[in-house]
């Protein structure tokens, strides 16, 4: 008996001396922002699932695991899918075998309760420590989770941005949401999940700003001041700006990963962990290439949900000429939006945000389904009756905002001097301080959205007539377009 036990203590010494160590896969992507589908040029989730789905069986044969993440921004940017609620997009994700995902901010264009329904239907944990319910102050989805493969315990914190609050605020309030502060809400179950994991991911939808933080009326948090604040961390998996890091950067020990977006790119993350410590990682992104094969099954759901959109999102309403651009503020599309709302509402003037500005249009045929593409959000027509003083407020702020909620008008022309408004027209008449004029906006920044706080609670009215549909009639009305004038509405002077 001495002598088989002794045998033993042996074998299991020689296997613990050269036991390997642990291989985790980990692939992640974000703001998908409705592309399930794939294009000729490359893209989509059954190219996605392709790639995970070969890596799983070699990783599984070879002893090791594969960890499948989001890191938010799965609504809003194609029609097919804006119309369902993104049931295509989380019904999808479930099949593919998506391990968790936290919460973009474009997951708030939508109302608590289609949220929970799309949690639903996506069977995987929504992660979000600090996304918390006003009334009982805990959190609405799961702070954390711990994926316990059995050899190796991986624990997943969720954080959402706090721009959201400035960003999307039209079902927050409502809805009895607020976002803590991330750093803070880390550094509270950052201790608990470190006791229970050997590997700890953030799955963050914050952004990585290595060049300075876009101005917001709101202090938020970003994935690179995140890991230079907090110790303990091993990999933030990142969102929401979009960004590329190929390959993954390193800050304070800490990778960072983000896969740029709309299903363009998968990341991937190698890492050997012994006995609870990282001892080697690779990182990178893979491009979605067209000549990456599609998962049949995947793509059989995908082509089912692309024909429930129905042929009357293929309508032609008008043509263009000339290619009308999604980032030409000063004329092009934004113009040709904001003219729209005004056709549309016969308000004085209107006021558009860029970033609600989803995608050009081609020279050719406009169709609805173009239409939707452009304006994906379902925002309504907002008339709001404000003086000339605040007027001049809404433009003290809005001539030095940037990123989504830079302005384009329509009827308003204004000269800046030292990022201050210094002289204003309305339909080619200077602005009166005393007297009260009618602005259409939309709905989301009729709330406040894009740090446009100033005008939430202002006097005015609903028209429920959605963008898209002033900006399809206009289209009409225009028929062809054959050029659109660019005119600067914000002329800088010295």
């Amino acid at each position: 008996m001495k002598k088989l036990l002794t045998i033993f203590l042996v074998l299991f010494c020689v296997l613990t001396i050269f036991a390997q160590p642990v291989h985790l896969v980990i692939f992640h992507i974000n703001d998908t922002h409705a592309h399930v589908w794939g294009t000729d040029k490359g893209g989509g989730f059954a190219r996605i699932s392709y790639i995970v789905n070969q890596t799983r069986k070699e990783v599984y044969n070879e002893g090791g695991h594969v960890l499948f993440l989001h890191a938010g921004d799965a609504n809003t940017g194609i029609p097919e899918s804006d119309q369902l609620k993104a049931v295509p997009d989380f019904l999808i994700l479930n099949y593919m075998g998506l391990d968790a995902m936290t919460l973009g901010n474009h997951e708030f264009d939508n109302p608590l309760e289609i949220i929970k329904m799309q949690q639903k239907i996506g069977k995987f944990p929504f992660v979000a420590a600090n996304v918390i319910d006003e009334k009982n102050g805990g959190p609405i989805f799961e702070p954390y989770i711990i994926k316990d493969y059995g050899n190796l315990r991986v624990g997943i914190i969720g954080l959402a941005t706090e721009q959201t609050t400035v960003l999307e605020p039209l079902h927050l309030s409502k809805d009895g949401i607020v976002f803590y502060n991330s750093k803070e809400t880390l550094e509270k179950y950052l201790p608990i999940v470190r006791e229970k994991a050997d590997v700890v991911v953030v799955l963050s939808h914050l952004g990585y700003y290595p060049h300075g933080k876009t101005i917001l009326p709101v202090e938020y948090t970003t994935s690179n001041e995140l890991a230079q604040a907090v110790d303990g961390i091993d990999v933030i998996i990142d969102g929401h700006t979009h960004t590329k890091l190929d390959p993954p950067v390193v800050i304070n020990d800490v990778i960072i990963a983000q896969a740029g977006g709309n299903s363009q790119y998968l990341g991937r993350i190698d890492l050997w962990v012994d006995e609870g410590v990282i001892i080697n990682w690779k990182g990178s992104l893979i491009p979605i290439t067209a000549d990456i094969p599609e998962d049949p099954f995947i793509k059989m759901f995908a082509d089912m949900f692309y024909q429930l959109g129905g042929q009357a999102l293929n309508e032609v309403i008008g043509e263009t000429k000339v290619f009308l651009q999604k980032n030409s503020f000063e004329g092009d599309l934004g113009r040709l939006i904001a003219d729209s709302m005004v056709w549309k509402s016969g308000a004085d003037f209107a006021l558009m945000n860029s970033g609600g500005i989803r995608a050009p249009i081609d020279p050719g045929e406009i169709t609805y389904r173009d239409v939707l593409t452009v304006l994906p959000f379902g925002n309504t027509l907002y008339i709001l009756e404000l003086t000339g003083e605040e007027i001049l407020e809404l433009l003290n702020y809005a001539v030095v905002t940037g990123g989504g909620g830079t302005p384009v008008f329509a009827g308003l022309k204004v000269e800046v001097k030292d990022e201050k408004p210094v002289e204003v027209k309305i339909n080619g008449e200077k602005l009166d301080l005393n007297k009260t004029y009618k602005m259409v906006t939309n709905n989301y920044l009729a709330s406040g959205g894009d740090g446009y706080i100033m005008l939430k609670g202002k006097p005015g009215y609903d028209t429920g007539f959605t963008d898209a549909d002033a900006l399809a009639e206009y289209i009409m009305y225009l028929g062809t377009i054959e050029q659109y004038p660019h005119e600067k509405n914000i002329i800088n002077i010295d």
